[in-house]
């Protein structure tokens, strides 16, 4: 007899009949420890709990029997049809007693399942696809902007500490002056021993002290620097890689810019400019001394603001243009270092030696002009303080041979001008680190702000693989090539899709949008009828696997690549993993297995074991959707079999699989083929039916539009 169809998909609708709407009630689906009750959610059936595999451990407090694994000859069941459900009386005769011969099935009590405490798992176990774990973990969302904010905040607390340390180290500064004019003309003339031994000692506690703050506050500057790191290291990292995708892959230097703030919060530079707000201060006490010495002080100090200024303005345009060279350069040098083999197999090694050092002598030369304006403007700096002093002096000597001064006041004075002087002349020294900084400063925030935060998004059932396409059109920002145009399609659950088309008919662009490395112009990439855009970035990537046509490794060992380098990555994960890519044989030919350790580059493999790894990389975590491009570009025979027989395994488990190729050796493994054409659906349909009009010359043939989310398919 046939037995009753118990399905597990509350997104779609049977394709036979049409299914009456049920009186709403929660659904109830097979969870760890029994049932997970969701309210609000009508479907009158209770999916069957699946069978769990031959020796696992059953979860605690599951009372759930678990059917028989195997039929017995004489128990042999059909396949399930598609029935119309029963409603009215006949239900409840179905709820009430099973028909026929069919034996009855223990249902769990919903309150005491939801009672009961959910069997604990190791971490890695139950990933994506797991029955055991439908729902995915909640993760804290990136903000963006507001670690931002949370760094600059720290920041501040500490430089406010720092600015008050600051306050009475200038303070302190005094001490010494005071000193000297005290021992010139109070202990010189009184002989007192017990003046110069008690003044002694006060100076000498206000020099202990000064130097205790100014180590405090470097000490401070120091873990600022770190702490700003440490707070914005993997936050700028996150933005990059989100940014990157709509870019040019410069967001990644936004890293040199966290080291050049770093550096500046530790250097004398910004010492120097936290002193200059005390030179008022100095300045007010030469006044104290006498109001002609004063006015010479401020004079110079309004010089020495002119000169500031003057030296921002020359040496601002040839700063920035030595910065842009540079960049440049960097970026030759990365490129060379990716393409060393390249370079060095077509002897290339001269040509990009020359473009590197065009770059680099670009930068060089605008750095040299830049920095002989800012040493001459440093020397005239210099030059006016050292002036000022001698003038100080000897319009001190002058004052107090009329009897205005004495000797100490001279001396005092002249070094506390000396004191107001040096920050000013330190900023000018250090104009430079303060426009790299400020320009660091300004591509870290326009980095911060621009990435779209990730917020928290609502954790949705594992998904079972459907993909629709709806629509797609893209067109690269900033410019007017229509690469994908009107791009849509359906595949259920377990199906294969093989795309093909000549070169630059947007292959690849579609399988990184199927992705949703790029997004579309218009148009949406559906899994399971919800857009890529509102899954969970987390769980999206879980259930789904790429290999992207440049197959690109991470230094570590295989086994970490293998589990894309996750710390809850599990053995029995990673070698299910190498199974289903049918890769395993090859890592055991290796000399260290699983343990062997490969560069960037894939050293020490070969392009096609490279490219296989890869390939257990995608199918890790049971992913529900997997995308291949190109993925037998480097393989040989041997190869090109492993990968038919892990497509055809991927379909077997359900995975739904898109392969982009070139070679007609794949297309025996998928169910439907899609022909591109500049951009556009040529050919699209069964396997069979694609293939004879390829063969004969038959009118290509668009697919059907996709159907509307929540539609019936």
């Amino acid at each position: 007899m046939n037995a009753p169809n118990r399905t597990t998909d509350r997104w779609t609708k049977s394709d036979a009949v049409e299914t009456p709407t049920p009186k709403e009630e929660p659904l109830i689906l097979p969870g760890p420890g029994g049932y997970l009750i969701h309210k609000g959610m009508a479907n009158p059936e209770r999916p069957a709990p699946k069978t769990p595999k031959a020796g696992a451990a059953k979860p605690e407090g599951d009372t759930t029997k678990a059917p028989p694994q195997r039929q017995k000859a004489d128990e042999r069941v059909e396949a399930p049809v598609t029935e119309r459900a029963p409603t009215g009386p006949e239900a409840r005769r179905t709820e009430s007693s099973p028909p026929g011969n069919a034996p009855v099935r223990d249902v769990p009590d919903r309150k005491a399942d939801n009672q009961k405490e959910p069997a604990k798992r190791e971490p890695g176990s139950g990933g994506p696809g797991d029955p055991r774990d439908p729902f995915h973990r909640r993760r804290e969302p990136e903000r963006h902007e507001r670690m931002l904010r949370s760094a600059m905040a720290a920041v501040r607390r500490n430089m406010i500490v720092v600015y008050l340390l600051t306050a009475a180290t200038n303070v302190l500064v005094l001490a010494i002056p005071i000193y000297l004019f005290q021992i010139s003309d109070r202990v010189l003339t009184s002989r007192s021993v017990d003046t110069l031994v008690m003044l002694t000692i006060i100076i000498a506690g206000a020099v202990i002290f000064q130097s205790i703050f100014d180590a405090i506050r470097r000490l401070i500057l120091m873990r600022t620097a770190v702490l700003y790191a440490t707070r914005l290291g993997a936050p700028i990292l996150s933005a990059a890689a989100h940014a990157s995708l709509h870019g040019t892959g410069r967001e990644y230097q936004t890293l040199g810019d966290l080291q050049t703030v770093r550096g500046f919060l530790v250097s004398p530079t910004l010492l120097a400019f936290l002193d200059v707000p005390f030179a008022p201060l100095f300045i007010l006490a030469i006044f104290l001394i006498h109001p002609m010495l004063g006015m010479v002080v401020i004079v110079t100090a309004l010089v020495l603001t002119v000169i500031a200024l003057a030296n921002q303005r020359a040496t601002a345009a040839p700063f920035g243009e030595a910065n842009m060279a540079q960049a440049k350069a960097n970026q030759h040098l990365d490129s060379m270092s990716r393409n060393s083999q390249v370079i060095n197999a077509m002897a290339m090694v001269p040509e990009a030696v020359r473009i590197w050092g065009r770059d680099t002598a670009a930068s060089l030369t605008a750095q040299v002009r830049a920095q002989d304006r800012n040493v001459a403007f440093g020397a005239i700096s210099r030059a006016v303080r050292l002036l000022t002093q001698v003038g100080i002096l000897g319009l001190g000597a002058w004052l107090a041979i009329d009897g205005d001064l004495t000797g100490g006041m001279v001396i005092a004075a002249s070094i506390i001008a000396g004191r107001a002087f040096s920050p000013i002349e330190g900023s000018i020294e250090g104009w430079n680190s303060f426009i790299l900084t400020r320009g660091a400063l300004g591509r870290i925030r326009s980095l911060m702000l621009a990435t779209e935060n990730q917020f928290e998004k609502l954790r949705l059932p594992n998904p079972e693989g459907r993909l629709d396409v709806e629509r797609l059109l893209y067109v690269p920002g900033g410019t007017k090539q229509v690469v994908l145009n009107g791009i849509s399609f359906t595949l259920d659950p377990g199906q294969t899709l093989a795309v093909i088309g000549n070169s630059g008919a947007g292959k690849t662009t579609l399988g990184k949008m199927l992705v949703g490395s790029i997004l579309p112009t218009s148009g949406s990439v559906r899994l399971d009828l919800m857009d890529l855009r509102n899954w969970d970035p987390r769980q999206l990537g879980e259930n789904i696997g790429y290999l992207p046509q440049d197959v690109q490794l991470f230094p570590g060992s295989i086994k970490d690549n293998i589990g894309r380098m996750r710390s809850d990555a599990t053995d029995a994960q990673i070698h299910a993993a190498a199974v289903l890519a049918d890769v395993h044989n090859m890592i055991a030919s290796l000399p260290h297995g699983y343990e062997t350790m490969v560069a960037a580059d894939g050293t020490p493999l070969s392009g096609g074991q490279k490219q296989r790894i890869a390939l257990a990389r995608a199918f890790f975590g049971n992913p529900r959707l997997v995308i291949l491009d190109e993925p037998n570009s480097n393989l040989d025979v041997a190869g090109d079999k492993a990968l038919a027989r892990a497509i055809t395994q991927a379909k077997e488990s359900g995975i739904t699989v898109v392969v982009i190729t070139q070679k007609p050796a794949l297309l025996n493994v998928v169910d439907k083929i899609m022909l591109l054409t500049d951009g556009r659906v040529g050919l699209f349909g069964a396997r069979e039916q694609v293939m004879a009009k390829i063969d004969g010359g038959g009118k290509p043939t668009a697919p059907p539009p996709a159907p509307k989310a929540g539609g019936p398919t």
